[in-house]
């Protein structure tokens, strides 16, 4: 396929109300870092079942995409069904998804919390063993 064949889509936008009507098996879109796909034509060939992309349909599958880590050879099939680009002004309307930070220590917190109390806490326990042992 030549590159201006393959590369049509460019310059044309969709708005992001246009492509989360597109969320059924008549027709099928989602977005990938911006670019808007139509895979209606490949769900049934989706190794990974329909099922996978019609939870993604008329949203962000960004993340999912990526977090596949899908080969070489399906980022270049990808390239097949691209129809064109996330309307810039649309683009801060695309939810993030929220970053979970998971700390076991607050960083905030003195070694009191972190070391006394647990210590303190085995002596407890080591003290009241002992002494149920030598009864």
């Amino acid at each position: 396929m030549a590159a201006n064949a393959r590369e049509a889509w460019r310059g044309r936008y969709y708005r992001l109300e246009e492509i989360q009507a597109h969320n059924h098996s008549q027709s099928t879109w989602i977005l990938l870092h911006h670019r808007v796909y139509d895979l209606t034509k490949f769900l049934e060939e989706h190794p990974g079942g329909e099922e996978v992309l019609r939870e993604q349909a008329g949203g962000d599958a960004t993340e999912s995409f990526e977090d596949v880590g899908h080969s070489t050879d399906a980022r270049m099939l990808s390239e097949t069904f691209i129809i064109g680009e996330l309307h810039p002004d649309d683009r801060d309307k695309v939810q993030k998804p929220t970053e979970t930070l998971i700390t076991t220590v607050d960083s905030n917190s003195s070694w009191w919390t972190s070391w006394v109390i647990p210590a303190i806490a085995a002596f407890i326990v080591a003290m009241m063993y002992h002494f149920y042992m030598s009864e």
